[in-house]
């Protein structure tokens, strides 16, 4: 007998679907209109939002002298290959004005791929899962509410465990 979440997973795979979890933020702008805007381009250029988590805000990490960030993870169902998803982002992102100029600085989007089913992928151009989330709290939480149990494929630890040992010290707090 399969339980829900197993049945869904059943589903997805004789489908030929990726579980990918996304990570939005943005720091300008209208930021939760940015991630709105962001999310119906997803579904649009993607698949379909299957699980997405409360709005956070946090600080900002990396480069701390700008605005702060609203931020939020997705569960993405989507046929394409990651590399595809990798440019169906950036492609994303530039039509909602993101320049990339700075690591770390201002966006009016960011979109990140944090897990792309089990795979572990290190390339110049992509590496999943992302190398810093077991690092960064306004990640982890809203990773938290919709997949709490999900097991990091280099880690062997999941999402609560890796949140659990961050030494992350920034406050994130529920905007929605």
């Amino acid at each position: 007998m399969f339980s829900p979440r197993n049945l869904y997973y059943y589903l997805c795979d004789a489908m030929n679907l990726n579980q990918v979890y996304l990570h939005t933020g943005a720091n300008l702008g209208n930021r939760e209109s940015n991630l709105k805007w962001a999310n119906q381009w997803i579904e649009r250029e993607i698949g379909p939002i299957e699980k997405a988590s409360k709005v956070y805000q946090t600080k900002a990490w990396g480069i701390t002298d700008q605005p702060d960030f609203l931020n939020q993870a997705l569960l993405v169902s989507t046929r394409l290959s990651p590399f595809e998803l990798l440019e169906k982002i950036q492609t994303i992102e530039r039509r909602m004005g993101r320049v990339r100029e700075i690591k770390w600085g201002e966006r009016i989007i960011d979109i990140d791929i944090l897990f792309y089913n089990d795979q572990i992928i290190d390339t110049e151009k992509l590496a999943i899962p992302h190398p810093y989330l077991h690092y960064r709290n306004f990640v982890l939480l809203p990773l938290m509410d919709i997949a709490p149990g999900l097991v990091h494929p280099a880690f062997g630890k999941t999402i609560e465990e890796l949140y659990a040992n961050s030494e992350d010290t920034l406050a994130v707090e529920v905007v929605k």
